[in-house]
């Protein structure tokens, strides 16, 4: 059995494990080994406010947050697959980079990270080169049989990358920045401010936190699925709504207009 990805438009992190376990495998559930402490030390960093269970991992997606795997085949320990399989896991998760556009990927594993993408002597933290636009950090195997790290210390660690995307949610998202402009009249008394993005076009999860409508991921999905976003005048209901070029889209009294950067 595999154990699909938990993934959607515009998350602020996309973690990468190596690959399912058995249980994980037998279950359809990340992470879902008792001893494994990924769980415990993405509540304990503050990036979900309560311990998830492994059967609620959809719930992630209401956070910003997703899941996927370098390698679907199930094994017992992460050390019985081949580099062959850590690599072609390295270009997939580029491509689910690409697709998707989280703001952050992280891969859960820094001796797999080190084969999947040829880098031996990358350290836990951030790494200097971006995957498809999004930033890349690598943190710890939060497996038991990972005795170099104690949950305290793994949640630490997450901690550090939960305060990089708080700060980061400031400001651009990947491949677009906003530029602040006067303001200009519409509808009235209307005042609608210009967001530029330095490509032909942005999803509107994405776009709302850019834009300051928005305060994170779960938020943007809150305001989507209640009907209080509106492009061009209509209620749009995807998040992964294509927005482009002069499109204005509006929260309450609050609007914005997208303008793509010309060089």
């Amino acid at each position: 059995m595999t154990v699909s990805d938990v993934i959607g438009p515009d998350l602020d992190v996309l973690f990468c494990g190596i690959n399912p376990g058995l249980l994980s495998a037998a279950r359809g559930q990340h992470f879902a080994r008792p001893g494994n402490r990924f769980w415990p030390a993405l509540h304990l960093s503050g990036f979900t406010p309560r311990l998830l269970r492994p059967d609620e991992q959809d719930e992630l997606l209401d956070h910003g947050l997703g899941i996927t795997n370098l390698a679907a085949r199930p094994t017992a320990r992460a050390d019985e697959l081949t580099a062959q399989e850590l690599r072609a896991g390295g270009v997939r998760l580029a491509e689910l980079a690409a697709a998707y556009r989280p703001r952050v990927v992280a891969v859960v594993g820094i001796t797999a990270y080190r084969t999947a993408f040829d880098r031996r002597h990358a350290r836990v933290g951030p790494q200097p080169e971006p995957i498809a636009g999004s930033r890349l950090w690598v943190l710890p195997n939060p497996s038991g049989l990972n005795a170099h790290y104690r949950l305290a210390d793994l949640a630490e660690v997450f901690g550090e990358l939960r305060s990089a995307v708080a700060r980061d949610r400031t400001g651009p998202g990947p491949a677009a920045r906003a530029v602040a402009r006067d303001g200009v009249r519409d509808d009235g008394a209307m005042r609608i401010r210009e967001v530029e993005i330095s490509d032909d076009m942005i999803r509107l999860g994405q776009f709302l936190k850019l834009a300051g409508l928005a305060e994170n991921g779960a938020h943007a999905r809150e305001l989507v699925e209640d009907g209080e976003v509106t492009v061009n005048g209509r209620v749009e209901e995807r998040r992964g709504a294509q927005l482009h070029d002069g499109d204005v889209i509006a929260v309450g009294a609050e609007k914005a207009r997208l303008v793509a950067h010309r060089p």
